[in-house]
């Protein structure tokens, strides 16, 4: 007779255990199955001792969300759909009505705007600080503040704060901190032990990590990661994680986890090719400035050295030019344009290089003292050969002539 569905659905067969692999199983759920009614009503979430619902975590999620506290030197980590949505959900998990959050003038944009449009309309209110000026930072924070974004290098300029001091300024005051650490990538520094070896240990509270760039590495995912060393805080993260019904899919999660065994290797390629095309940037007419922070006279280099140890490996492969002034927006456009190897588009940490001219006017509360005047265009350099990469970018000056 026919087969019945139900005998298709309800299949006896177990596959055999004991199979292993490079790479870990893909499990896709929402429904997860409980073997009893005892079980059901004893089973824990919050803890990963065991699985309740597709939101809450498989083996699949689970597993990446561990090996993402080792890069980072963490002790728990969530998993949301984007870098954006990791700095959204520390916003509403931490902060109230009445309180006040500090974002270093130099941040993500995007963090800017949630904090312009969102949150002041729930009544939270901001100010930026000169991420430069660590005294800045300290003058600002008062008995309202509840929470100080860090970021390290800063966003399109990539500026290098003194982070050690920035994260002493916080734990004096009580107040949490919370890094973008998207451009460390876990390897530049560990922002869970900032002073590796010293008898007073220092961490930042949150590290937030947008996995789009170097550790997914292909250009084809959307995803973030919150990664805390203290329970209590993680457990205000992810009971409001949990509430938001952020959930990442399977196979997204997949592509990161194929990613991180070349994630070091990678990173010191972009790398080394970044400072190989900033350091020849130096050599050109057309630029009044390059902002990188591996170059002795980028802002911040000091305490770039300090952090990241120099060397190879311990800066991402971005970097920034400002234009003279002389180079009319039309002008640096057209050279945008001109470039055959360097796709126009944003994020960063694929195989292909990228481009993208900014109107830093726009981005800042005003020009910063110490930036060039000029249009800035930022560059993230991809796994190209750096000689092609030279040539295009030689090719494209010469149409500015």
């Amino acid at each position: 007779m026919p087969v019945s569905s139900t005998d298709l659905i309800h299949h006896n067969y177990v596959p055999p255990a004991g199979f292993a692999a490079p790479q870990p199983g893909v499990f896709k759920a929402s429904t997860v199955y409980f073997p009893n009614v005892a079980a059901m009503r004893q089973f824990e979430w919050k803890d990963k001792s065991a699985y309740t619902y597709g939101l809450h975590g498989t083996p699949t999620s689970y597993t990446l969300e561990e090996r993402l506290c080792t890069l980072e030197g963490g002790k728990q980590c969530l998993l949301v759909p984007s870098g954006l949505a990791a700095i959204a959900t520390v916003a509403l998990a931490l902060l109230r009505s009445g309180d006040e959050v500090l974002i270093p003038d130099n941040a993500y944009g995007p963090n800017k705007a949630l904090a312009e449009g969102e949150l002041s309309h729930w009544g939270i209110t901001h100010r930026f600080y000169n991420p430069l000026h660590p005294q800045d930072l300290a003058a600002k924070i008062t008995p309202q503040t509840r929470l100080v974004w860090l970021e390290a290098a800063g966003s399109v300029t990539l500026e290098f704060p003194d982070l050690l001091e920035q994260v002493r300024i916080c734990k004096a005051a009580g107040v949490i901190c919370a890094l973008d650490n998207t451009w460390g990538a876990g390897l530049a520094f560990a922002p869970f032990d900032l002073q590796p070896g010293s008898k007073t240990p220092l961490a930042v509270d949150i590290s937030v990590h947008a996995l789009t760039k170097y550790p997914n590495g292909g250009g084809d995912v959307l995803m973030g990661s919150i990664v805390t060393q203290d329970d209590a805080l993680h457990m205000r993260l992810k009971l409001c994680h949990m509430r938001l019904g952020l959930g990442v899919a399977a196979n997204d999660v997949e592509s990161v986890l194929r990613g991180l065994p070349s994630l070091k290797l990678r990173y010191t390629a972009h790398d080394e090719a970044a400072r190989a095309l900033a350091q020849w940037c130096l050599t050109r007419p057309e630029f009044a400035q390059v902002l990188h922070p591996a170059l002795a006279n980028s802002p911040g280099h000091r305490h770039w050295q300090v952090l990241c140890q120099g060397g190879p490996g311990t800066a991402a492969g971005l970097f920034s030019v400002i234009f003279k002034p002389d180079y009319t927006q039309a002008q640096v456009d057209a050279f945008c344009d001109g470039l055959k190897l360097f796709e126009i588009g944003y994020s960063w940490g694929g195989p292909v290089s990228l481009v993208m001219p900014y109107q830093l006017v726009s981005m800042r509360t005003h020009w910063p003292e110490h930036l060039a005047r000029g249009t800035l265009v930022r560059f993230s350099i991809g796994l190209e050969s750096v000689e092609d990469l030279r040539a295009d970018l030689a090719a494209a000056l010469r149409l500015l002539a």
